[in-house]
C-alpha cells in the first residue's frame, strides 16, 4: 500500500462513518437544544458549558442515528431505497457500527457527568427513546411520533443544561411540542418514499394505513399545530406585550411567516422529498432559533 494510500483512508473512513449516522442531520437538532438554552431568563453560560452541552448534543445525535441503522439493518438490506447504505451495502461492518456507537455514547454520558449529577441521572431518558422509536414502525401506524418524541427532546435538554434549577419551562415546553409535531409531519411525508415497500413487507406508517392522501393531510394538521405551539413560547419570551419594543411585532410576524412558509414548502414539495427534508428542514430550526431569539430581545431578557 502506497504512503498516499495510507493517507486517505482514515479520511474514507471517517466520510463513511459521517454518512453512516448522517452527521449534517445534526443540523435539525442543534438549533432547537439552543433554542431552550435561550427559553428562560438566566445569566450567560461560561464558554465551557456551551462546549459541553454541543458535544452532548452532537454524542445523542450521533448515538441515536447508529441505534436506528443497527436495528434495522435487516429492513434496509431488503429494501431498495435503502440497501445502498453502509451496513447492507458492506462499507462498514458491525463492528465498526458497533464501536461508533459506543464512542458516541461515551460522549454523550461524559458530558451529562461534567454537566452534573442530576444530567447523569437522567441520561437514559433520551437513549431509551432512540431504542424504542425504530421499534415502533413494526407495530404502529403512530410510529412518526416516536421520532418527533427523540428530536423533541433537543429543546428540553438545552433548557435543563442552562436551567439547572428547572425554573420557568414552559417555553421550552412549547419548543418541544413545536418539534414533536414538525418532525413527525416531515417523517409522514419521509415515509411516502418506501410506501410500496411497507406494504409489501408489513411495515406500518400513517402512509400505509390511510394512503398517501390522508397521510398528507394529517402531515399539513402536524404543521398547523407546530405552528400554533410557537404561539404561546411567544408570548411567554416577551412577558408585558403592551411594553414592547416597536420593532418587535413586524419582526415576530415576519420571521413567523417564515417559518410557515417554509412549512408549506415541505408540504408542495412532498413529490421531492429529498429536497423537503434535507434541505427545507435544516432552514426551519435556525428560523425557530431566531424567533425565539428576537422574542426574548423584545422581552428585555
Amino acid at each position: 500500500m502506497t504512503t498516499a494510500t495510507q493517507s486517505i483512508r482514515p479520511v474514507e473512513r471517517l466520510r463513511t462513518y459521517a454518512s453512516f449516522v448522517r452527521f449534517e442531520h445534526t443540523l435539525f437538532s442543534l438549533p432547537l437544544m439552543v433554542a431552550g438554552v435561550f427559553s428562560a431568563p438566566g445569566p450567560a453560560l461560561p464558554a465551557a458549558r456551551w462546549v459541553l452541552i454541543a458535544l452532548a448534543a452532537v454524542g445523542a445525535r450521533t448515538a441515536a442515528l447508529a441505534m436506528n441503522r443497527l436495528i434495522d439493518r435487516h429492513i434496509d438490506a431488503r429494501n431498495p431505497r435503502t440497501q445502498t447504505r453502509e451496513l447492507p451495502a458492506g462499507r462498514m461492518s458491525m463492528r465498526e457500527a458497533v464501536a461508533l456507537l459506543a464512542a458516541s455514547m461515551t460522549v454523550y454520558l461524559a458530558c451529562c457527568a461534567a454537566l452534573g449529577d442530576w444530567y447523569l441521572r437522567v441520561s437514559w431518558v433520551p437513549l431509551a427513546v432512540f431504542v424504542v422509536y425504530p421499534y415502533l414502525k413494526r407495530f404502529t401506524p403512530f410510529c412518526h411520533f416516536g421520532v418527533g418524541t427523540a428530536l423533541a427532546l433537543a429543546p428540553l435538554a438545552g433548557y435543563a443544561a442552562a436551567h439547572p434549577d428547572l425554573a420557568e419551562p414552559w417555553a421550552a415546553a412549547g419548543l418541544a411540542a413545536f418539534a414533536l409535531c414538525w418532525v413527525a409531519g416531515f417523517d409522514i411525508i419521509y415515509a411516502t418514499l418506501d410506501e410500496d415497500f411497507d406494504r409489501a413487507h408489513g411495515i406500518r406508517s400513517m402512509v400505509v394505513w390511510l394512503g398517501r392522501a390522508g397521510a398528507m393531510r394529517v402531515s399539513a394538521l402536524l404543521h398547523l399545530v407546530a405552528m400554533l405551539c410557537l404561539i404561546p413560547v411567544v408570548f411567554r419570551l416577551m412577558g408585558d406585550v403592551a411594553n414592547e419594543p416597536a420593532w418587535a411585532m413586524p419582526a415576530l410576524l415576519g420571521i413567523a411567516a417564515a417559518i410557515g412558509l417554509l412549512l408549506g414548502l415541505e408540504q408542495r414539495l412532498g413529490e421531492n422529498v429529498n429536497l423537503a427534508f434535507f434541505k427545507v428542514n435544516v432552514v426551519v430550526g435556525f428560523v425557530v432559533l431566531a424567533l425565539v431569539l428576537t422574542a426574548r430581545g423584545a422581552g428585555g431578557f
